[in-house]
């Protein structure tokens, strides 16, 4: 039989493997996160029809006469270029600009994605779309031990900000230096005990000869103190604590035509419940309480392989280690070769469709070019049969 009718079948088969490749990248054009694809042929085993001929004194050498047998698969690799972003606005979805995946869990088995479209449940476990559990690392107080072994994040949905006794306030602004002698300001901050209750801290300017007179008073008793001012600037600030409350001075200046002095802050709050979250760009899920206070909850882990094009994949835009892939290390967003983490937007395709209709019809060009091996050699092997008549 000729080996022309095996050649081509070789060829069909390949091509088609190239279709098949080529229009599952097309299928996932939108899929968020998908890598698309690509085929590599390599031919097979060559037929020995002459070996090589050493060269002689008188006889110069012969090259070998092989005729090749057809066309296989090499292999099938994954395009892990970056895709471009897409803002949607929600919270929950996150894309890594950079290299990394985002580690999940489904059932007993670790998985690795692209796609960043979570969500919460209703027990406030981070997971995807399909319910596997995103792997991280929760806060305590605060901070974030990125260095034990992940587990699922959750949102601590009845997470409390606690109470924060106010242990300094600070004032600043102007007091007008051309006021006259026995004019007042007053001016109030609340503050807090260590068990956030609060109460209101009051302070009252009396202009005097020397300055300006300053009572600060909580309830508990008025502390007093004198302001002076050379050429508008405090000559010394003077020392005031009030019920617990050291009172900065500092910033006070002194100038005429201007009464903008104020209470510029005090470092103490109440209890405050969670009212929302945020995504930093090194993973951190930031969340905002009622009380003002920010505070993190937990952080995403990222995963990198030594070879990612050697992850195998599992479905639902997720891969598997493999032993061509290397193990996973694990880190945090922005280091350790990571990309960063960015909040409200996911990870578009990165197949070009440009490209994928090209590689189409080339497929589609070679198919039918073996399939006319196929019909010349059938039309050989007509005419053979027909010698015998």
């Amino acid at each position: 039989m000729l080996r022309s009718l095996y050649s081509g079948i070789s060829g069909l088969r390949s091509h088609q493997t190239m279709l098949d490749v080529t229009g599952n990248n097309i299928a996932n054009v939108n899929t968020t996160g998908f890598k698309g694809s690509a085929t590599q042929f390599q031919d097979t085993l060559s037929q020995l029809v002459q070996g090589a001929g050493r060269p002689a004194a008188n006889v110069g050498g012969t090259n070998p006469a092989q005729v090749g047998l057809g066309v296989q698969v090499a292999g099938i690799t994954t395009n892990f270029s970056q895709g471009s972003a897409q803002m949607t606005g929600r919270s929950t979805d996150m894309m890594i600009a950079g290299d990394g995946f985002f580690v999940v869990r489904q059932g007993t088995e670790t998985l690795y994605t692209r796609s960043g479209a979570f969500d919460f449940d209703a027990r406030g476990r981070l997971v995807t779309a399909d319910g596997a559990f995103v792997q991280g690392w929760a806060a305590a107080g605060g901070t974030v031990s990125a260095g034990g072994p992940a587990g699922p994040i959750t949102l601590p949905l009845g997470a409390i900000a606690p109470a924060v006794a106010t242990t300094t306030a600070s004032l600043g602004g102007n007091l007008p230096s051309d006021a006259t002698v026995g004019d007042q300001l007053v001016r109030e901050v609340e503050v807090f005990d260590a068990a956030g209750n609060g109460r209101m801290l009051s302070f009252t300017f009396t202009k005097s000869a020397a300055g300006w007179d300053v009572s600060g008073d909580d309830g508990s008793g008025a502390v007093t103190a004198s302001l002076t001012f050379t050429d508008g600037v405090l000559d010394a600030a003077p020392a005031m604590t009030i019920g617990g409350v050291a009172v900065d001075f500092g910033a006070v200046t002194g100038y005429a035509g201007l009464t903008t002095a104020t209470v510029t802050g005090q470092d103490g709050r109440n209890a405050g419940t969670l009212e929302s979250f945020s995504l930093a760009k090194d993973g951190s899920i930031v969340g905002a309480f009622s009380n003002g206070a920010t505070e993190v909850l937990a952080q995403l882990a990222l995963a990198n392989f030594v070879n990612p094009v050697g992850l195998e994949k599992a479905g639902a835009s997720s891969y598997r280690a493999t032993l061509n892939s290397g193990a996973a290390a694990l880190g945090t967003a922005g280091s350790e070769g990571l990309g960063l983490v960015l909040g409200s937007a996911l990870e578009m395709s990165n197949v070009d469709l440009s490209q994928e209709f090209t590689n189409l019809i080339v497929a589609q060009r070679g198919f039918q070019a073996n399939a006319r091996i196929i019909t010349t050699s059938d039309e050989v092997l007509q005419e053979l049969t027909n010698l015998k008549r």
